[in-house]
Protein backbone atom coordinates (compact mmCIF):
# COMPACT_ATOMS: atom_id res chain seq x y z
CA UNK A 1 0.00 0.00 0.00
CA UNK A 2 1.14 3.38 -0.74
CA UNK A 3 -0.36 6.71 0.17
CA UNK A 4 0.11 10.19 -1.78
CA UNK A 5 3.58 11.61 -1.90
CA UNK A 6 2.08 14.86 -0.63
CA UNK A 7 0.08 13.31 2.17
CA UNK A 8 0.96 14.51 5.96
CA UNK A 9 -0.42 14.43 9.08
CA UNK A 10 -1.58 17.22 11.05
CA UNK A 11 -0.15 18.54 13.73
CA UNK A 12 -1.43 18.64 17.03
CA UNK A 13 -3.43 15.35 16.20
CA UNK A 14 -3.58 12.67 19.01
CA UNK A 15 -5.51 9.43 19.53
CA UNK A 16 -5.77 6.97 22.32
CA UNK A 17 -4.90 3.46 22.24
CA UNK A 18 -5.55 0.76 24.75
CA UNK A 19 -4.53 -2.92 24.40
CA UNK A 20 -4.74 -6.56 26.48
CA UNK A 21 -2.20 -8.47 27.81
CA UNK A 22 -2.27 -11.76 25.78
CA UNK A 23 -1.08 -15.63 26.46
CA UNK A 24 -0.08 -18.05 23.63
CA UNK A 25 0.07 -21.27 22.98
CA UNK A 26 -2.40 -22.17 25.33
CA UNK A 27 -0.18 -25.41 25.86
CA UNK A 28 -0.81 -28.13 22.64
CA UNK A 29 -1.53 -25.09 20.01
CA UNK A 30 2.31 -23.62 19.81
CA UNK A 31 2.36 -20.47 17.76
CA UNK A 32 -1.58 -21.14 16.89
CA UNK A 33 -3.71 -20.61 19.63
CA UNK A 34 -3.59 -16.94 21.77
CA UNK A 35 -6.18 -15.20 24.62
CA UNK A 36 -6.70 -11.69 25.33
CA UNK A 37 -6.48 -10.42 28.62
CA UNK A 38 -7.63 -7.93 30.91
CA UNK A 39 -4.38 -6.59 31.49
CA UNK A 40 -3.99 -3.71 29.72
CA UNK A 41 -0.91 -0.71 28.27
CA UNK A 42 -2.50 2.44 27.21
CA UNK A 43 -0.88 5.59 25.44
CA UNK A 44 -1.73 8.74 23.73
CA UNK A 45 0.10 9.91 21.30
CA UNK A 46 0.96 13.19 19.42
CA UNK A 47 1.87 13.87 16.08
CA UNK A 48 4.46 17.03 16.70
CA UNK A 49 6.99 18.96 14.17
CA UNK A 50 9.80 16.88 14.98
CA UNK A 51 11.50 14.06 17.28
CA UNK A 52 10.69 11.18 18.92
CA UNK A 53 9.87 11.19 22.98
CA UNK A 54 8.29 8.16 24.85
CA UNK A 55 7.50 8.95 28.45
CA UNK A 56 6.29 6.07 30.23
CA UNK A 57 4.82 5.36 33.83
CA UNK A 58 4.19 1.85 35.24
CA UNK A 59 5.68 -1.36 33.88
CA UNK A 60 8.91 0.08 32.41
CA UNK A 61 9.62 3.83 33.92
CA UNK A 62 12.42 4.86 34.35
CA UNK A 63 15.12 3.49 36.75
CA UNK A 64 13.20 0.31 36.63
CA UNK A 65 14.65 -2.66 36.67
CA UNK A 66 13.09 -3.39 33.15
CA UNK A 67 12.59 0.54 31.76
CA UNK A 68 12.12 0.50 28.27
CA UNK A 69 13.67 3.23 25.82
CA UNK A 70 12.30 6.79 25.92
CA UNK A 71 13.18 7.37 22.28
CA UNK A 72 12.67 5.95 18.80
CA UNK A 73 14.36 2.77 19.92
CA UNK A 74 11.07 1.60 21.94
CA UNK A 75 8.68 -1.10 20.62
CA UNK A 76 5.89 1.23 20.16
CA UNK A 77 7.69 4.12 18.36
CA UNK A 78 9.39 1.65 15.89
CA UNK A 79 6.54 0.02 15.23
CA UNK A 80 4.40 3.26 14.89
CA UNK A 81 7.35 4.10 12.36
CA UNK A 82 7.19 1.23 10.60
CA UNK A 83 3.83 1.50 9.51
CA UNK A 84 4.50 4.97 8.00
CA UNK A 85 7.23 3.51 6.11
CA UNK A 86 5.42 0.71 4.37
CA UNK A 87 2.50 2.94 3.62
CA UNK A 88 4.54 5.34 1.89
CA UNK A 89 4.53 8.51 4.63
CA UNK A 90 6.77 10.75 6.04
CA UNK A 91 5.86 10.15 9.48
CA UNK A 92 5.41 13.47 11.51
CA UNK A 93 7.32 14.04 15.00
CA UNK A 94 5.34 12.01 17.85
CA UNK A 95 4.98 12.57 22.06
CA UNK A 96 3.84 8.88 23.43
CA UNK A 97 2.71 8.97 26.68
CA UNK A 98 2.46 5.48 28.24
CA UNK A 99 1.07 3.60 31.50
CA UNK A 100 1.85 -0.04 31.32
CA UNK A 101 0.27 -2.45 33.36
CA UNK A 102 1.00 -5.25 31.17
CA UNK A 103 4.44 -7.48 32.94
CA UNK A 104 7.30 -7.92 30.91
CA UNK A 105 8.97 -10.81 30.61
CA UNK A 106 6.57 -13.30 32.04
CA UNK A 107 4.91 -14.44 28.92
CA UNK A 108 1.88 -12.10 29.15
CA UNK A 109 2.27 -10.53 25.40
CA UNK A 110 4.00 -7.21 26.69
CA UNK A 111 6.39 -6.83 23.10
CA UNK A 112 3.56 -8.03 20.85
CA UNK A 113 1.29 -5.40 22.70
CA UNK A 114 3.83 -2.64 22.42
CA UNK A 115 3.80 -3.64 18.78
CA UNK A 116 0.33 -3.90 18.20
CA UNK A 117 0.11 -0.14 20.51
CA UNK A 118 2.12 1.20 17.93
CA UNK A 119 0.51 0.16 14.99
CA UNK A 120 -2.80 1.00 15.95
CA UNK A 121 -1.55 4.63 16.95
CA UNK A 122 -0.07 4.77 13.65
CA UNK A 123 -3.76 3.68 12.01
CA UNK A 124 -5.10 6.08 14.29
CA UNK A 125 -2.75 8.91 13.25
CA UNK A 126 -3.38 8.48 9.44
CA UNK A 127 -7.07 8.79 9.64
CA UNK A 128 -8.21 10.27 6.47
CA UNK A 129 -4.56 10.08 5.35
CA UNK A 130 -4.43 6.44 4.01
CA UNK A 131 -6.75 3.40 5.19
CA UNK A 132 -4.99 1.02 7.86
CA UNK A 133 -7.55 -2.27 7.51
CA UNK A 134 -7.61 -4.67 10.06
CA UNK A 135 -5.59 -6.81 7.94
CA UNK A 136 -3.20 -4.35 7.58
CA UNK A 137 -2.83 -4.03 11.54
CA UNK A 138 -2.18 -8.02 11.59
CA UNK A 139 0.44 -7.66 8.73
CA UNK A 140 2.56 -4.94 10.33
CA UNK A 141 1.98 -6.24 13.38
CA UNK A 142 3.20 -9.81 12.37
CA UNK A 143 6.28 -8.14 10.08
CA UNK A 144 7.46 -6.85 13.34
CA UNK A 145 6.70 -10.10 15.83
CA UNK A 146 7.38 -12.79 13.84
CA UNK A 147 4.47 -14.70 14.28
CA UNK A 148 0.78 -13.72 15.04
CA UNK A 149 -0.08 -15.93 17.74
CA UNK A 150 0.22 -13.14 20.45
CA UNK A 151 -0.83 -10.02 18.22
CA UNK A 152 -3.74 -11.59 16.51
CA UNK A 153 -5.69 -11.52 20.16
CA UNK A 154 -4.27 -8.32 21.56
CA UNK A 155 -5.69 -6.91 18.04
CA UNK A 156 -8.81 -8.54 17.59
CA UNK A 157 -9.52 -9.66 21.27
CA UNK A 158 -10.54 -13.25 22.67
CA UNK A 159 -9.54 -16.65 21.83
CA UNK A 160 -7.32 -16.52 18.36
CA UNK A 161 -6.39 -19.13 16.15
CA UNK A 162 -3.87 -17.30 13.61
CA UNK A 163 -2.15 -19.30 10.78
CA UNK A 164 -0.15 -17.42 7.73
CA UNK A 165 -0.94 -18.73 4.01
CA UNK A 166 0.73 -17.13 1.08
CA UNK A 167 -1.59 -14.10 1.17
CA UNK A 168 -0.12 -13.42 4.31
CA UNK A 169 -0.95 -13.31 8.65
CA UNK A 170 -4.49 -14.87 8.99
CA UNK A 171 -6.61 -15.28 11.88
CA UNK A 172 -9.79 -16.32 13.11
CA UNK A 173 -11.74 -14.98 16.37
CA UNK A 174 -13.83 -17.13 18.59
CA UNK A 175 -15.93 -16.77 21.38
CA UNK A 176 -14.74 -18.33 24.38
CA UNK A 177 -17.31 -19.91 26.64
CA UNK A 178 -18.96 -18.15 29.58
CA UNK A 179 -18.23 -20.74 31.89
CA UNK A 180 -13.96 -20.68 32.16
CA UNK A 181 -11.99 -18.61 34.51
CA UNK A 182 -8.54 -17.47 33.90
CA UNK A 183 -5.82 -17.22 36.63
CA UNK A 184 -2.53 -16.38 35.81
CA UNK A 185 0.18 -16.71 38.03
CA UNK A 186 3.30 -14.65 37.94
CA UNK A 187 6.57 -14.89 39.15
CA UNK A 188 9.21 -12.06 40.39
CA UNK A 189 11.66 -13.94 37.78
CA UNK A 190 11.79 -13.52 34.12
CA UNK A 191 12.16 -15.00 31.11
CA UNK A 192 14.05 -14.45 27.20
CA UNK A 193 11.15 -15.40 24.44
CA UNK A 194 14.28 -15.75 22.15
CA UNK A 195 16.34 -17.89 24.88
CA UNK A 196 12.59 -20.02 25.27
CA UNK A 197 12.75 -20.45 21.31
CA UNK A 198 15.88 -21.45 21.15
CA UNK A 199 15.47 -24.48 23.21
CA UNK A 200 13.13 -25.78 20.79
CA UNK A 201 13.93 -28.92 18.81
CA UNK A 202 13.97 -28.48 14.96
CA UNK A 203 11.84 -31.71 14.45
CA UNK A 204 9.72 -34.15 17.12
CA UNK A 205 8.44 -36.99 16.51
CA UNK A 206 5.81 -38.17 14.86
CA UNK A 207 3.74 -39.48 17.64
CA UNK A 208 3.97 -36.18 19.17
CA UNK A 209 2.69 -34.38 16.60
CA UNK A 210 -0.20 -36.25 16.02
CA UNK A 211 -0.60 -35.85 19.86
CA UNK A 212 -1.20 -32.43 19.74
CA UNK A 213 -2.95 -32.13 16.96
CA UNK A 214 -5.67 -33.80 18.73
CA UNK A 215 -5.07 -31.95 21.81
CA UNK A 216 -5.71 -28.56 20.07
CA UNK A 217 -8.63 -29.79 18.33
CA UNK A 218 -9.74 -30.68 21.63
CA UNK A 219 -8.68 -27.49 23.20
CA UNK A 220 -10.93 -25.13 20.73
CA UNK A 221 -14.01 -26.95 21.50
CA UNK A 222 -13.20 -26.96 24.97
CA UNK A 223 -12.92 -23.20 25.42
CA UNK A 224 -15.91 -22.79 23.59
CA UNK A 225 -18.15 -25.29 23.96
CA UNK A 226 -17.27 -27.96 26.64
CA UNK A 227 -14.63 -26.52 29.93
CA UNK A 228 -14.84 -30.06 31.63
CA UNK A 229 -12.76 -31.17 28.89
CA UNK A 230 -9.88 -28.45 29.41
CA UNK A 231 -7.37 -30.81 31.37
CA UNK A 232 -7.01 -33.51 28.84
CA UNK A 233 -7.19 -30.57 26.20
CA UNK A 234 -3.79 -28.54 27.38
CA UNK A 235 -1.96 -31.40 27.35
CA UNK A 236 1.46 -30.17 25.47
CA UNK A 237 4.23 -32.98 24.16
CA UNK A 238 5.87 -29.93 21.20
CA UNK A 239 7.33 -27.22 23.20
CA UNK A 240 7.00 -27.28 27.63
CA UNK A 241 9.20 -30.52 28.31
CA UNK A 242 12.00 -29.04 26.25
CA UNK A 243 11.58 -25.27 27.59
CA UNK A 244 11.37 -26.75 31.56
CA UNK A 245 15.27 -27.07 32.27
CA UNK A 246 15.10 -22.80 31.26
CA UNK A 247 12.17 -22.46 34.00
CA UNK A 248 12.37 -25.55 36.76
CA UNK A 249 9.90 -23.82 39.10
CA UNK A 250 7.21 -23.03 36.09
CA UNK A 251 7.62 -26.70 35.31
CA UNK A 252 7.21 -27.72 39.29
CA UNK A 253 4.25 -25.29 39.53
CA UNK A 254 2.73 -26.76 36.43
CA UNK A 255 3.17 -30.23 37.44
CA UNK A 256 1.54 -29.60 40.76
CA UNK A 257 -1.47 -27.84 39.32
CA UNK A 258 -2.34 -30.86 36.65
CA UNK A 259 -1.63 -33.75 39.42
CA UNK A 260 -5.01 -31.74 41.71
CA UNK A 261 -6.51 -31.27 38.35
CA UNK A 262 -5.87 -28.07 37.16
CA UNK A 263 -5.67 -27.15 33.50
CA UNK A 264 -2.15 -25.42 34.00
CA UNK A 265 0.31 -24.67 30.83
CA UNK A 266 3.31 -22.41 30.83
CA UNK A 267 1.53 -18.90 29.39
CA UNK A 268 3.59 -18.24 26.41
CA UNK A 269 7.52 -18.69 26.20
CA UNK A 270 7.06 -18.22 30.58
CA UNK A 271 7.59 -18.26 33.03
CA UNK A 272 4.14 -17.22 34.29
CA UNK A 273 1.74 -20.04 34.21
CA UNK A 274 -1.60 -20.32 32.82
CA UNK A 275 -4.66 -21.87 34.43
CA UNK A 276 -7.77 -22.29 32.35
CA UNK A 277 -10.63 -23.59 35.05
CA UNK A 278 -13.66 -24.26 34.34
CA UNK A 279 -15.50 -23.07 37.56
CA UNK A 280 -14.48 -20.10 39.74
CA UNK A 281 -14.58 -22.15 42.64
CA UNK A 282 -12.14 -24.67 41.12
CA UNK A 283 -9.93 -21.37 39.56
CA UNK A 284 -9.56 -20.20 43.70
CA UNK A 285 -8.58 -23.36 44.59
CA UNK A 286 -5.62 -22.89 41.86
CA UNK A 287 -5.18 -20.13 43.07
CA UNK A 288 -4.44 -21.02 46.76
CA UNK A 289 -1.78 -23.54 45.39
CA UNK A 290 -0.40 -21.04 43.43
CA UNK A 291 -0.40 -18.44 46.71
CA UNK A 292 1.04 -21.15 48.57
CA UNK A 293 4.14 -22.11 46.68
CA UNK A 294 7.54 -20.63 48.38
CA UNK A 295 9.01 -18.91 45.77
CA UNK A 296 7.00 -15.72 45.56
CA UNK A 297 4.26 -16.17 43.00
CA UNK A 298 0.91 -13.97 42.46
CA UNK A 299 -2.11 -15.59 41.57
CA UNK A 300 -4.05 -13.00 39.19
CA UNK A 301 -7.82 -13.76 38.58
CA UNK A 302 -8.32 -12.54 34.92
CA UNK A 303 -11.16 -12.12 32.51
CA UNK A 304 -10.89 -12.87 28.67
CA UNK A 305 -10.80 -9.29 26.62
CA UNK A 306 -13.28 -9.61 24.35
CA UNK A 307 -12.44 -5.88 22.48
CA UNK A 308 -9.05 -6.41 22.09
CA UNK A 309 -7.43 -3.24 20.70
CA UNK A 310 -8.43 -0.24 20.54
CA UNK A 311 -7.81 3.30 18.74
CA UNK A 312 -10.43 6.35 19.40
CA UNK A 313 -9.32 10.16 18.38
CA UNK A 314 -8.52 12.61 21.33
CA UNK A 315 -10.81 15.75 20.59
CA UNK A 316 -8.75 18.91 19.87
CA UNK A 317 -9.30 21.40 22.67
CA UNK A 318 -8.07 24.13 21.16
CA UNK A 319 -10.48 27.23 20.68
CA UNK A 320 -12.66 27.16 17.49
Amino acid sequence: MTGPAAATVPLGRRVRVRVPATSANLGPGFDTLGLALNVHDELEVEAVASGVRVDVTGVGEPGSELAVPADERNLVARSLLHVFDRVGIVPPGVVISASNSIPHGRGMGSSGAAIVAGVLAAKGLLEGVVDVSDDDVLRYATELEGHPDNVAPAIFGGLTIAWVDETGPRQKQLAVHRGVSVLVAVPEATMSTKLARSLQPEAVPHADAVFNVSRSALLVASLTQSPELLLDATEDRLHQSYRASAMPQTSELVGQLRAAGHAAVVSGAGPSVLVLAADPAARLEAAAIVEARPEGWTARLLAVDIRGGTVEAIPSTAAA
